[in-house]
């Protein structure tokens, strides 16, 4: 099936996953001080991941967000401890969290990829797990799209994160085109089903990251019987302080709330809390 993105091929040759890919855009964090708006008080948080690793990250932030992933949905981000507990000393005097975690989400199909489910066994613990779309026998479809999901975001929860508690996060899932999508906006919607329905099996509240048009390319209209109906938002495309606090009155991207918006300087990333 074709596919949304021609940024990456994922190939399977010799048994060995060969993934090409061009440099992902990436969450960018620096220290908040100012918001970009000329004041020196922090009015936002940050958000961090691979590209920040050994490097200095931000102080005084009010919430950090930390991704778990390096890049693709099936990695983990080799800094994340350090960067937990970076996110853990924010002042954490807005509606959010002290520290959340984001994921890389993608739905590469059934393209030779290696972790393609074949089943709905589960990865980690061998039960069945239950799929609303009916059984994954290896298809390019919704119910191995929602396994695929599924499985990527225990991974995450379970392995990616090390010893932390995974119900302790709230979990945003970073929806962009530049990862592999289907142009199935349907198969796309049950791989996020998928991940969502697993951490909040966990207890855990799930958000999303993406900007409208990434979003409705991606996922497209999502029912009110979809567990996507109704999550938070979390909305990047602002271009300073003023803007992003603007930005909180946006429709969210499934009828939800607008809780967090994002904003660039000078490459830059900040979030601003709308709660």
């Amino acid at each position: 099936m074709k596919k949304l993105s021609a940024h990456r091929t994922v190939l399977t040759l010799l048994g060995a996953t060969i993934i090409l890919l061009s440099p992902a855009t990436a969450l960018a964090a620096k220290p908040a001080h100012g918001g970009g708006g000329g004041s020196t008080s922090v009015v936002t948080g940050n958000d961090v991941s691979w590209p920040q690793c050994n490097k200095s990250l931000p102080k005084g932030q009010l919430f950090g967000i930390v991704g778990v992933n390096d890049g693709l949905a099936n990695t983990t981000n080799p800094c994340f401890s350090t960067e937990l507990a970076w996110a853990e000393t924010s002042v954490g005097s807005t509606g959010q969290g002290k520290a959340a975690l984001y994921v890389n989400t993608a739905n590469p199909g059934n393209l030779g990829v290696a972790d393609w489910p074949t089943s709905n066994t589960d990865p980690l613990t061998g039960a069945v797990d239950t799929d609303p779309y009916g059984p994954c026998t290896g298809a390019d479809d919704q119910a191995c799209a929602y396994q695929y999901g599924h499985n990527m975001a225990e991974l995450d929860a379970q392995t990616r994160i090390g010893s932390n508690n995974p119900a302790g996060f709230k979990w945003w899932l970073d929806v962009e085109t530049n990862n592999s999508w289907e142009t199935s906006t349907s198969n796309n919607t049950a791989d996020l089903e998928g991940m969502t329905a697993y951490f909040e099996s966990l207890g855990s509240s799930v958000g999303l990251y993406s900007t409208a048009t990434q979003w409705n390319q991606i996922a497209g209209t999502v029912s009110s019987t979809s567990n996507l109906y109704g999550l938070d938002s979390w909305l990047p495309g602002s271009s300073n302080l003023s803007s992003a606090k603007t930005a909180c009155t946006l429709p969210a991207l499934t009828g939800g709330k607008t809780t967090v918006t994002q904003y660039v300087t000078k490459r830059v990333d900040y979030d601003y809390s709308c709660i």
